[in-house]
């Protein structure tokens, strides 16, 4: 599942929603909704994801989010590092092999660091 397909769920279950009733008003066929939610699908269409905000009538922050959670949700990704320094090609690496042995917990600690990191540096360029 893609941090979209769950957020996805989520909403449609919280609202009491059938998939195949959501399929229908948003325009696309359940079988296509249920590989979206359970990251079979690559990541939706910018347009999609409005008819998506839409259809919730998602407003401001929670709009912003969904979008960012889409942009975040490519269940299959491809990464040249080729013109990155060793210690990013080493990173990349050991993420195609290790990935799958983190625990979930593990990997919202890594998102967490990595946010951090990238925040730190965003304030102080000169790192």
């Amino acid at each position: 599942m893609t941090p979209f397909g769950e957020k996805l769920r989520e909403l449609r279950s919280h609202r009491g929603i059938a998939l195949k009733k959501m399929a229908h008003e948003i325009g696309v066929s359940p079988a296509y909704l249920s590989a979206l939610e359970h990251g079979k699908r690559s990541r939706p269409t910018w347009y999609l994801v409005q008819r998506i905000i839409g259809y919730f009538n998602i407003i401001w922050d929670d709009a912003e989010e969904l979008e960012q959670l889409a942009q975040l949700s490519s269940p299959k990704v491809t990464i040249d590092a080729s013109s990155l320094g060793p210690r990013h090609v080493e990173l990349v690496n050991r993420l195609k092999k290790d990935l799958h042995l983190l625990s979930t917990h593990q990997a919202e600690y890594l998102n967490q660091i990595l946010s951090s990191l990238l925040r730190e540096d965003k304030d102080n360029p000169s790192c």
